[in-house]
Formats: structure tokens, sequence, C-alpha cells
């Protein structure tokens, strides 16, 4: 274009012959008309270049759906997990060893029976939650055997997601309440252990 636009002026300078019809062509027509050849591709060009182009504006992706039809089962809680979520009730029932109160005999069998009344919701509740500290160290561990009773009949479910995570307790024995269990652990008396009590 710099070279057209030099013989462009250079012919403006110049003399120009007469020719026979007296018309000559303006040379400047010719640049005009590159000139806006030009600017129609400059447009179009930064009009493509304004276009959202793959990998300098938008890169693909993919994920991994899971099956959602997969049923995880959760992990087996070890006894020394259990344990451990003992020793942390038990601190906290020694707040309460303080008082010399006379308490009633407890019962396995009996807690058994109440703890299965406190989870027949069906839904899972915190380990902790089944324990009264205000009982003191007899009552937490009046429960956590009644606990275990009940795990080794199969009538709860104890579940725990990773090692040192909260750890669960659900009841399986929901839908066959129609007619009273009878629980027996050999933590209790032989005469008590032979009664019936209500689940």
């Amino acid at each position: 274009m710099a070279a057209i636009a030099a013989e462009v002026k250079s012919r403006m300078l110049l003399p120009r012959p007469v020719s026979e019809d007296g018309d000559e062509a303006d040379p400047r027509a010719e640049l005009v008309r590159r000139l806006q050849e030009y600017e129609r591709f400059k447009q179009a060009a930064e009009d493509i270049d304004g276009l959202p182009r793959q990998d300098r504006d938008t890169t693909p992706v993919q994920a991994f759906v899971p099956d959602r039809a997969v049923v995880k089962l959760p992990p087996p809680v070890d006894l020394r997990e259990m344990l451990l979520a003992l020793h942390d009730v038990l601190k906290r029932a020694e707040l309460f060893g303080g008082h010399h109160i006379r308490r009633e005999a407890l019962s396995v069998r009996q807690r058994m029976g109440e703890v299965l009344q406190r989870l027949d919701d069906g839904r899972f509740h915190r380990f902790e939650s089944l324990f009264t500290a205000e009982e003191g160290r007899l009552g937490v561990l009046v429960t956590f055997l009644s606990l275990l009773e009940l795990a080794k009949e199969q009538l709860l479910d104890i579940v725990q997601d990773a090692p040192l995570a909260p750890i669960y307790v659900k009841s399986l024995a929901i839908g066959n309440t129609n007619e009273p269990l009878q629980f027996h652990s050999e933590f209790d008396d032989g005469d008590a252990a032979n009664e019936p009590a209500a689940g």
C-alpha cells in the first residue's frame, strides 16, 4: 500500500499527457478501492478473532459420574473405636461421680430394651447420645454392655465412616415388635435374666 501511495503521489506531481478523448482515470481511485478492500478484510479478521475459540477461551473437560445404583455398605466398626468413644463418655460421667446417692440396681437386660425403644425410629443415632452421663460410670457401663449384647444378637447396626470418625448406631429390630422381645444377658443375675423385657 505504501508503494501504491508513492506511485500515485508521483503521478500527481508529474505532468500528465492529454489523452485523445480528454479523460484520464484518477490514480487515486485504485488506492481508495484497495484501502476499502483492506478495511473489509481487517474487519472480518477482527470478527473471526472475537469468536470463542477452543483451547483459548474454552477448555473441554470430562467428569466421572458414579453409578447411583451402587449401594455402598458402611464399613464395620472396630472394637477399639467403640472403646475410645466409651472412654470419652466415661470422662464426662466422672463429673457426676462425686454424688453419694444410692442408685437402683441397673439391669443390662432392661437397658437393652430401653436402647431399642430409643432407636425405634429406624434412624442412625450418635453413639454418645445413647449414654446418660448423670448415671455415672455404672450407668455408662451398663449401657455399653447392652449395646454389645444387642450387636451380638444382630439387633443393632454399628457403623463408622473412617477411623476416629463419629460412630452411629441403628436398630435392626424395626418391624419385629409385634411380640415382646426376650433378652438374656450374662451380666445380669440368673433370676433376672429369665424375665422378659418389652422392646
